[in-house]
C-alpha cells in the first residue's frame, strides 16, 4: 500500500468535515465525487447552489451528499459578521468591512473551521497562497506556542537508501521567505509532527541545513541556523535534532560520521529544515524533477486547525489527496 493510500485509508477511518470555499472551481467540484464516494471526508462546498450545480453538471460530477452553503444567504452569516467584527475591531475592523469580508468564501470558510462546523479547510486552486492564508491567520490563527506558519512537502524518493527508506519531510518550501532563528526552530517542531501524523515516520530525525557543518564556515547565515538548533533543543528536548549540517552530512551516514562525529542525527536525517524559502523551494523541486520523487504538498503547518493550500496548477487528484491529508491532520 502506498503512502497516499494509507493516508486515504486513515482519513476514511475517522471521517472529518472539510470545507471547500472554491465551490464553483471545476477541479474541486470534480474531486468531490471521489471524496464522498471513498468516504474520505464530509464536504461543505461554498458558493451559489445553482452555480455549483451547473459546474457539477458541466464536469459530470455527482456531488450528492455534499453540503452546499451560500455565505451571503446562510443563517450563520450575521452571527459570523458580528463575531469577526469583535475579533478584529481593535485592529480597525468596521461592521461594514466585516460584512463585505464575510461574503468572501475564504473568510466564511475560516469562520466555519474556527467555530467547529468544519474540521479543516482546503483552497488555492483559484486563489493565491496569500489569499488563502490571510483569513486563516486572522480567524483560525496559529497553534498555541507557534508564531509562524510553514509549508512542508512529503518527498517520496524512489530507490533511495537515505532518510526513512526514501521518505522525507522538507520545510519550509512554501510560506516564509526569510525565517528568523526562532521561526526555523518552530518549523522543526511542526515538521516532526507532520512526519509522525501524516507521513507515518515513527522516528523523525531532523537535520537543520546550512552551507556549513558544525562550524566549517563562518557567516551570519550559519549563525542563524546554529541559533535555531539551540532554540529547538531547548524548547523541545525530546526531538531528535541537530545541526548545522550541509545536506550530505545530514543524509549520508559516512559523511555525517566524518563531518559531525558524535551527532545522533548526522547521516540519519529524514526531516530537512532549509534555512530560507529560496533553498527550500529550489531543493524540493530539484529532488522532484531530477530524482523523479513524488512531492506531496504543500502541507501548511503551525495553524490552530488544519488549513491547506492547493497549487493553482493542481490536478483533481491533488485536490482529493490534500483533502485526505487535511482530514488526517484534523484527527
Amino acid at each position: 500500500m502506498t503512502l497516499l493510500e494509507q493516508i486515504r485509508q486513515k482519513a476514511a477511518s475517522n471521517k472529518k468535515t472539510i470545507v471547500l470555499p472554491e465551490g464553483t472551481e471545476e477541479r474541486t467540484v470534480k474531486a468531490v465525487e471521489t471524496i464522498i464516494k471513498d468516504q474520505l471526508a464530509n464536504v461543505i462546498l461554498l458558493g451559489d447552489p445553482s452555480e455549483i450545480s451547473a459546474v457539477a453538471k458541466k464536469v459530470g460530477s455527482n456531488i450528492d451528499g455534499a453540503t452546499i452553503m451560500d455565505p451571503r444567504k446562510s443563517e450563520l452569516y450575521n452571527e459570523y459578521v458580528e463575531q469577526f467584527f469583535e475579533m478584529r475591531k481593535s485592529k480597525g475592523m468596521t461592521l461594514d468591512k466585516a460584512q463585505a469580508l464575510m461574503s468572501d468564501p475564504l473568510y466564511f470558510g475560516s469562520m466555519l473551521v474556527h467555530n467547529g462546523v468544519a474540521d479543516g479547510q482546503v483552497a488555492g486552486a483559484r486563489n493565491t497562497t496569500g489569499d488563502v492564508l490571510r483569513p486563516a491567520l486572522q480567524i483560525i490563527r496559529t497553534a498555541p506556542g507557534m508564531t509562524s506558519v510553514s509549508g512542508a512537502f512529503i518527498m517520496i524518493v524512489p530507490d533511495c537508501e537515505f532518510g526513512d527508506n526514501g521518505l522525507f519531510i522538507f520545510a519550509d518550501c512554501a510560506v516564509t521567505p526569510n525565517p528568523s532563528a526562532e521561526q526555523l526552530a518552530e518549523f522543526a517542531f511542526q515538521s516532526a509532527q507532520t512526519a509522525k501524523t501524516v507521513a507515518g515516520i515513527e522516528n523523525p530525525i531532523i537535520g537543520m541545513l546550512s552551507f556549513s557543518t558544525k562550524g566549517s564556515a563562518s557567516h551570519e547565515f550559519v549563525d542563524k541556523v546554529v541559533k535555531a538548533t539551540e532554540i529547538a533543543k531547548q524548547r523541545w528536548p525530546e526531538l531528535a535534532l541537530d545541526g548545522e549540517f550541509q545536506a550530505d552530512a545530514a543524509l549520508v551516514p559516512k559523511v555525517g560520521a566524518s563531518k559531525a562525529p558524535g551527532s545522533a542525527a548526522a547521516g540519519k536525517a529524514n526531516v530537512l529544515i532549509f534555512p530560507d524559502l529560496d533553498a527550500g523551494n529550489i531543493g524540493y523541486k530539484l529532488v522532484q524533477r531530477l530524482a523523479k520523487a513524488e512531492a506531496i504538498g504543500p502541507i501548511l503547518q503551525g495553524m490552530n486547525k488544519p488549513v491547506n493550500d492547493l497549487s493553482r496548477g493542481c490536478s483533481v487528484e491533488d485536490v482529493i489527496n490534500v483533502v485526505a491529508i487535511t482530514a488526517v491532520k484534523a484527527q
